[in-house]
């Protein structure tokens, strides 16, 4: 196991270039399950978790060639297999997304619990009642699933609830459904918008991407195609975060503001305002970072929600911003039970932070917050993210350990903060 090893209080400033989107990878090497043609993907982000999902798919007899890190071309001429490998499918949430391409391509798809961040109890009852929907028939079997069916056929369909990866799900296996499918309440995050994208230039026929209701009219077969991942909008959030708490003065290069408006509505409340130029967006050193009360001079919240509003993988990183901020600020993540438990760890560094309850927890800045040499760990990707920013804006030494929970999302981070003037380093134990 790798830790790092971060001294504080050093201002990052340079120029950084967001990874690909990982949110996106995952639906969109799905998707190449569905064509015996080439799918060449570029922009990958070369992270655990990516790797491992195209040792999933490689593993169910698709041809994976990895022309470098980031880009890859994809054959499944044909499958050998229906169930993924249990153990690489136990270690990554986005491989569900494997259960709609399967469904449609082989008519049947066996898997285990999948794996991923243990925030709290993460459903896949939408991911099954979509494809029950679609005619698949479905067992439980000592805690394994089994979906099976003869033909897929379009249908009205109403999602319980506004899930990601149970929309792609739905998405994967309806192209190749006999009929037309209406999916309403769908998610609508910029990595759904990228998959109907590449399925579009794979020859389906997708109306309504980038809104909450998807017409999808079936087609017989899907070509291939070649498609470039857009940039990853948490991690550019992340270094916004970054820049502000340590006061320096950084241009993020490719960020797609179009994605970024919410996000950057929040960090507004929070004194950090970038500017957008272009396609870029410059942060100056020496952010206000003063919170911004709400009428009547009222504590300001902030929650997350489905998109396009605050994205629930950015609450950690802004919760951290707000220790830095002066003013009171209480945040309620809605979606996860466990996700808000990290910040035990900010408690034991000086943040003045309440957990009022599993979802809720009010932060009072600014905060000197102190290394930690006896070491705190990283219990997800993006509370592990968090602790890293306030281990960067710390006083002192920090030890992280668990780092390959960081590692599964951001790519190669600690290069990149160090071409931006960070002192951390990377230390076997």
């Amino acid at each position: 196991m790798d830790a790092f090893l971060i001294e504080g209080k050093s201002p990052l400033n340079g120029v950084v270039t967001p990874s690909g989107n990982k949110n996106a990878a995952f639906p969109l090497i799905s998707a190449a399950l569905l064509t015996d043609k080439p799918i060449i993907l570029h922009n990958l982000p070369n992270i655990g978790d990516v790797c491992t999902m195209l040792k999933i798919i490689e593993d169910l007899g698709v041809e994976v060639t990895r022309h470098d890190p980031h880009n890859v071309t994809l054959r499944a001429g044909a499958l050998g297999k229906t169930e993924p490998d249990p153990n690489r499918f136990a270690k990554i949430r986005g491989a569900l997304v494997l259960m709609g391409s399967l469904l449609a391509r082989e008519g049947v798809v066996n898997l285990n619990q999948p794996g991923g961040d243990q925030i709290g109890r993460r459903r896949v009852d939408t991911h099954i009642s979509a494809l029950q929907a679609l005619g698949a028939e479905f067992k439980y079997q000592g805690g394994d699933f089994v979906l099976q069916v003869e033909q897929l056929r379009g249908v009205d369909m109403l999602l319980e609830e506004t899930s990601v990866t149970a929309t792609e799900n739905a998405i994967l296996a309806a192209v190749l459904a006999e009929g037309q499918t209406i999916i309403r309440n769908a998610a609508s995050e910029p990595h759904v918008q990228d998959l109907c994208l590449l399925l579009r230039q794979m020859g389906a026929k997708i109306q309504g991407v980038g809104s909450n209701v998807l017409t999808i009219e079936g087609v017989d077969s899907l070509g291939g195609a070649e498609y470039t991942l857009g940039p990853d909008y948490l991690e550019v959030g992340s270094f916004i975060a970054l820049s502000a708490v340590t006061e320096g003065e950084l241009l993020i290069k490719n960020v797609a503001p179009e994605h970024l408006r919410m996000t950057l509505m929040v960090f507004k409340r929070l004194g950090i305002e970038p500017e957008i130029r272009g396609q870029d967006l410059f942060l100056a050193d020496n952010q206000p970072l003063v919170t911004m009360s709400d009428i009547g001079n009222a504590i300001p919240k902030i929650d997350d929600a489905p998109w396009p509003a605050f994205p629930a993988d950015m609450m950690s990183v802004a919760l951290v911003a707000a220790t830095q901020a002066t003013g009171t600020v209480l945040f309620h993540e809605k979606m996860y039970e466990s996700r808000l438990y990290f910040v035990d760890r900010l408690i034991s560094m000086g943040a003045r932070i309440v957990l009022c309850d599993p979802h809720r927890a009010l932060v009072q800045g600014p905060s000197l917050l102190r290394g930690d040499k006896q070491g705190i760990s990283s219990p997800d990707i993006r509370a592990g993210i968090a602790l890293l920013i306030a281990a960067l804006c710390a006083e002192g030494k920090t030890i992280m350990h668990n780092i390959q929970q960081i590692d599964r999302g951001y790519e190669d981070i600690e290069t990149k903060l160090l071409q931006l003037g960070a002192k951390i380093e990377r230390i076997g134990e």
